[in-house]
């Protein structure tokens, strides 16, 4: 069978944002920011407050970093030698639950286990000695509340993570706990962070004028350093957990995908651009065109990456990836229709996000011409995923018209480590 000509194309038009609608999500974007530093209530932004500004790029010495983000876990050693430049001494990895042998995430377990686990991982990259003095810092990317950059509260655990007397407790208080039950009293957590504050800390000490960090991958997020100016407020980065962002007009797939997903009405923006969800709508878009809607065929951003770069002749990777999934072999007519459905999906993305950039642009040039800067993103997306980064520069273009030329995007993919380890070289500036 054939796709219907009609139905593809309205398919098609579904998933267009054209230049209105993406001057209309940055101007929504940019108003969402300043109601969310008057009141985080009013708006879909959640302003998180993370106690740190921007490295000035002279940061030395050596410091300890653990990144926290999900069952791997790292400990890195890492020596800061100023002007942006830094070197790793060691790395230590281990994951916190290996099948039949240990789980410190499960039900079963305990803060205590856990812990004494990590902090096992810290006295190897030490490698043992307990004498030298050394700040930890620490990126956690988990819901947290921060009262200050060491204070870091687990809200709730994500991730598949259910590891009991974590929760309502400050992660860097256990931390210390198990460091002190293992001897090890010379190693000092000093600051937590999140993930996408760290792509922004280290990005920045390598880069001056870097101001946006963001995260573009399976999940997307956001944060910004906000000077707060003409405030009493100290200047320091916010994270705007903004895979959150409302004020979007979702097709008929998002809506439906959103109201069969475990949350549905929350993080509208991640599942209309982030890796993991494009792959979902486009097999909703599929089973449509098929006739089986529905039907769930379990499509990755991989294959869509796969499909877009597709150069075989008569698209025989598209109709592999697509008879592999669905059990149809297609047409090639309908092959180039499916790359033609892949790149739109990959263009709205890269198009909503950019226009989330564009919206902190606008709020941190104010009334005065926006400044040169770079936008510093980590994460697979971005990286690997075709398409995604000319359509960020395209509609940079179409956003900021001349004043496009000033901004740029650059790759930072070392964030987690060396932005923790910066946080702790900054926690002393802040002492």
């Amino acid at each position: 069978m054939a796709f219907d000509k009609n139905q593809f194309a309205e398919i098609i038009e579904e998933f267009k944002v054209d230049g209105d609608r993406l001057h209309e999500v940055a101007a929504d974007f940019r108003y969402d920011l300043r109601k969310g530093l008057d009141n985080p209530d009013e708006s879909s932004l959640r302003m998180l407050k993370s106690y740190v500004g921007l490295p000035t790029g002279e940061e030395t010495g050596e410091y300890l970093a653990l990144d926290f983000g999900g069952t791997n876990v790292r400990v890195l050693r890492i020596r800061l030698d100023g002007h942006g430049k830094f070197e790793v001494l060691k790395k230590v990895a281990k994951p916190l639950r290996v099948e039949g042998v240990y789980d410190f995430v499960g039900e079963g377990s305990t803060a205590e286990q856990q812990f004494d686990f990590i902090a096992e991982l810290v006295d190897e990259a030490i490698e043992g000695d307990h004498t030298t003095k050394y700040l930890l810092g620490h990126t956690f990317s988990f819901p947290s509340e921060q009262t200050d950059l060491y204070n870091a509260k687990l809200i709730i655990w994500t991730k598949e993570f259910a590891t009991a007397g974590v929760e309502g407790k400050v992660v860097n208080d256990l931390l210390k706990e198990a460091l002190h039950r293992q001897g090890i009293d010379n190693v000092e957590p000093t600051a937590v962070i999140n993930d996408t504050v760290a792509v922004l800390l280290a990005a920045a000490y390598k880069q001056a004028d870097t101001y946006i960090g963001s995260i573009y991958a399976t999940g997307h997020n956001t944060c910004y350093f906000e000077p707060f100016k003409g405030k009493a407020e100290r200047p320091m980065i916010l994270n705007l957990e903004s895979g959150g962002f409302m004020k979007l007009a979702p097709n008929r797939f998002d809506a439906e995908f959103d109201a069969q997903s475990e949350k549905p009405g929350e993080q509208r923006l991640e599942k209309m651009v982030s890796g993991r969800y494009m792959g979902e709508l486009f097999g909703m878009a599929i089973a449509e065109l098929l006739g089986e809607k529905g039907k769930k065929y379990g499509f990755t951003s991989i294959d869509m990456s796969n499909i877009i770069l597709d150069e075989t002749a008569g698209l025989a990777e598209v109709g592999r990836i697509v008879s592999a999934k669905t059990g149809h072999n297609l047409e090639e007519v309908d092959r180039q229709r499916l790359q033609e459905l892949a790149s739109a999906l990959v263009v709205r993305s890269a198009r909503l996000v950019t226009a989330t950039y564009v919206g902190i642009i606008w709020q941190l040039a104010g009334d005065e011409a926006i400044k040169k800067q770079h936008i510093a993103i980590d994460g697979s997306v971005y990286e690997k995923m075709p398409l995604a980064k000319e359509n960020i520069m395209r509609a940079l273009s179409e956003l900021l018209g001349e004043s496009a030329s000033l901004v740029d995007t650059v790759l930072e993919n070392g964030g987690s480590g060396l932005g923790a380890a910066i946080a702790a070289a900054m926690s002393q500036q802040q002492a």
